[in-house]
């Protein structure tokens, strides 16, 4: 059973791995539509999920254009009482064409949040997380970071949200966003989900510290590199082994991983994984997991035999030689953010 931990400074307590639910929703629709689960595909996750003491659930507007917040809303309606799931999803991204249909504008935050109630289905989101900077939105405007942060502390005082978090920023995006918020008195944000893991360890170097110091949680998105150090590719990225791995969001993995450490690390993950009798994602979820910075990672599933194996990662407890070997093949590479595609 996996413990509940406290989320960042806040009160709120989430499970110490979150099902993250990008690929939940209606096949076809969305960028990730060639590896979607139904709703009735995707219960037997979320029922597995809550039977290992897993209840902590991410989403996004985005994600199937509003079809991942509808299927896990309904399922959660079906299967918990809300005061036992907390349930977390992302506004900013753009979800359609219209000029104010993305961004973090005061207006796309109000209508966003609406939009992500009626989805769900319910009457508040317990941790809405801003998708990127106010600043790092495809096609949104340059939104003044004091017209977003206000927007947000009101959709705070109104109910309609009870914590805030970021994602995939710069560490002095981040600082300033935090300053501002104080200064100002408006909500603060709780949590960073960020993107790390074992092949892209960029965030080490400010974010992480920088949240650490504060007490923001750190839930990292990606953590087994979107299959690479779950061996779902075999030496490269031309041997892609699953549908997503095979499929047209290859491209996208291939975007976000560069350097040559890349498959030497994941062929370590495996050697590591031997030594302990486990599989290799169980490896690559303990390592961060062993970090005291990182709170909850967000995993995703597309079977319950890989969520109760990543569940089992929680009890591992790897030795320090083990954790050096993994680490000491790593070599810096441009940090995403600085190209547009993190």
């Amino acid at each position: 059973m996996l413990e509940a931990v406290q989320l960042g400074k806040s009160g709120l307590r989430v499970s110490q791995l979150c099902l993250g639910t990008m690929n939940f929703g209606i096949p076809g629709r969305g960028h990730q539509g060639d590896w979607t689960l139904t709703l009735d595909e995707a219960r037997p996750i979320v029922k597995a999920a809550i039977d290992h003491g897993l209840f902590y659930f991410d989403c996004a507007d985005i994600y199937g254009l509003g079809a991942s917040e509808e299927v896990v809303g309904a399922l959660l309606k079906e299967l918990l009482p809300r005061d036992e799931y907390v349930l977390a999803t992302k506004i900013a991204m753009p979800m359609g064409h219209g000029a104010n249909q993305g961004g973090l504008s005061r207006k796309h935050v109000r209508e966003g949040i609406d939009a992500c109630l009626q989805r769900t289905g319910h009457d508040y989101i317990d941790h809405l997380v801003i998708h990127r900077h106010p600043h790092g939105i495809p096609t949104a405007a340059q939104t003044p970071i004091e017209e977003t942060l206000e927007a947000l502390d009101d959709a705070v005082k109104a109910g309609k949200v009870l914590y805030l978090g970021g994602s995939s920023m710069f560490a002095w995006q981040f600082a300033e966003l935090q300053l501002t918020a104080k200064m100002n008195n408006w909500t603060q944000f709780v949590s960073m989900q960020n993107h790390h893991n074992l092949v892209y360890r960029e965030e080490e170097r400010e974010m992480n510290p920088y949240c650490a110091s504060t007490g923001v949680a750190l839930t990292p998105w990606s953590p087994l590199a979107r299959g690479i150090l779950a061996g779902s590719y075999q030496g490269g990225f031309g041997g892609g082994s699953t549908n997503r791995s095979q499929g047209k969001d290859r491209m996208r993995t291939e975007s976000l991983y560069h350097g040559e450490h890349v498959f030497p690390i994941a062929e370590r993950v495996i050697e590591v994984a031997s030594k302990y009798e486990c599989s290799p994602a169980q490896i690559a979820v303990a390592w961060l997991l062993g970090k005291p910075e990182v709170t909850a990672p967000i995993v995703g599933v597309s079977k319950v035999s890989q969520l109760d194996d990543l569940v089992a990662a929680a009890a591992i407890t790897l030795e320090a030689e083990d954790v050096t070997y993994l680490e000491e093949l790593y070599t810096p590479v441009e940090n995403l953010l600085s190209i547009g595609s993190s």
